[in-house]
C-alpha cells in the first residue's frame, strides 16, 4: 500500500508534472508563454488528487497548472465545486473565484474607459464588488434598494420641510434597518464593497453616502454626493433650501457653515468646490482610492496594482 506521499509522486507523474518543485513550477507565472495543450483525462484525475493533498506547495503547484489552462479549466472545474470532498469543493471553488475575479476585473475595466463622468453609478459599483466577490447577485441587491425606497414613498409627506423628509429617511435606514458607520474597524476593506456594506449594515462615509444617494434617486429627491476632503456627505438642495446629511452619523444634519467649520477645523482652506456635488465617477474613483490606499498599507501588493490600474482608467 502507498504511502500519501506516494500516492502525491505518482498523480504528479500522471499529470504530467515534475515532482520535485522548483520554484519556477510553483509560481505560474513563470511558465511558458505558449499555450498549453489540453489536459487528457488521466491528468485531469491527477489534478483532482493533486487538489486534495495535505502539502501546500503541491496545492500551489496544481492550481498554476490549472490556471495556466484558462478558461476551459475553469468550466471543467466548477463541476467539482458540488463534489462531496470538503477539500476539493473548497479548493475547487477557489480557482473558479480566480478565474471569475479575472473576468469580472477586464469587465469593469472596460465599463469605467467607456462611460463618462454620468455613468451609473450603481452599475459601476456592483461590476467593483464582483472584482473581489465574483459569486455576488447584483440584482438582488438592487431588488432590495427598490424595497427600502417602496417602503419610504408610503411614509415620507414630500410636501413637508426637508428636515422632516430627511428624518423620516433616516428613521428609517439607520434605526429600522440599522445602516451605521463603522468605527471600530474604519479602515476594514469590506467597509467600501457595497454589497458587503448591505450584508454587515454598516460601511465607511462614502459607501453609506451610496446607499443614501441610491435610495434618494428611487425616490426622486434630488440628493448628491459632496466630497469634503476627509469626509463624504449627502447634501438635499431644493427651491426650499438645503440641508447637508452624514449618513456615517446616522444622518446627523449639517448646515453649510457646520460644513466649512469641519473644513477649517481639518486645517483646509475653504473654496466652494469643496462643498460642489461630486460625479459618478469621481465617486467611484474616490472609492477605489480609498482601497488602493488601504491594501497598500496592508502590504496586498496584488491588490494594490489592481486598484492602481482601475484609478488610471478613471482619470482618463
Amino acid at each position: 500500500m502507498m504511502d500519501a506521499g506516494s500516492r502525491s509522486v505518482s498523480a504528479l507523474n500522471s499529470a504530467g508534472v515534475p515532482a520535485t518543485l522548483t520554484p519556477s513550477a510553483v509560481n505560474p507565472t513563470a511558465a511558458s508563454p505558449s499555450a498549453p495543450a489540453a489536459l487528457t483525462e488521466g491528468q485531469r484525475a491527477a489534478f483532482l488528487t493533486l487538489l486534495t493533498d495535505d502539502d501546500p506547495a503541491i496545492y500551489q503547484l496544481i492550481r498554476g497548472k490549472i490556471i495556466e489552462q484558462g478558461q476551459p479549466a475553469r468550466d471543467w472545474l466548477r463541476g467539482h465545486t458540488l463534489s462531496s470532498d470538503p477539500v476539493l469543493r473548497r479548493r475547487a471553488q477557489e480557482i473558479v473565484d480566480y478565474f471569475e475575479r479575472g473576468a469580472a476585473d477586464n469587465r469593469f475595466l472596460a465599463f469605467c474607459l467607456s462611460r463618462g463622468e454620468d455613468m451609473d453609478l450603481e452599475q459601476a459599483i456592483w461590476l467593483l464588488c464582483q472584482t473581489q466577490y465574483p459569486n455576488i447577485n447584483a440584482l438582488a441587491y438592487t431588488a432590495l434598494f427598490d424595497s427600502y425606497a417602496a417602503d419610504l414613498r408610503v411614509r415620507i409627506d414630500f410636501g413637508a420641510p426637508l428636515d422632516r423628509i430627511i428624518g423620516t429617511i433616516n428613521h428609517y435606514l439607520f434605526n429600522e434597518l440599522g445602516f451605521a458607520g463603522n468605527e471600530a474597524a474604519y479602515y476594514d476593506p469590506d467597509n467600501s464593497y457595497l454589497n458587503r456594506v448591505v450584508d454587515r449594515r454598516t460601511g465607511n462615509p462614502i459607501s453609506l453616502c451610496v446607499v443614501y444617494l441610491a435610495v434618494a434617486r428611487r425616490l426622486r429627491l434630488p440628493v448628491t454626493g459632496i466630497g469634503m476632503p476627509g469626509h463624504f456627505v449627502c447634501r438635499l438642495q431644493t427651491s426650499k433650501g438645503e440641508v447637508y446629511i452624514d449618513p456615517f452619523r446616522k444622518g446627523k444634519l449639517l448646515t453649510k457653515g457646520d460644513c466649512i467649520k469641519f473644513l477649517i477645523n481639518s486645517g483646509h482652506d475653504f473654496h466652494d468646490g469643496f462643498l460642489s456635488p461630486v460625479t459618478p465617477r469621481r465617486i467611484l474613483q474616490r472609492i477605489c482610492a480609498n482601497l488602493h490606499h488601504i491594501y497598500s498599507d496592508l502590504g496586498l501588493a496584488e491588490e494594490t496594482t489592481r486598484f492602481q490600474r482601475y484609478i488610471v482608467a478613471l482619470s482618463k
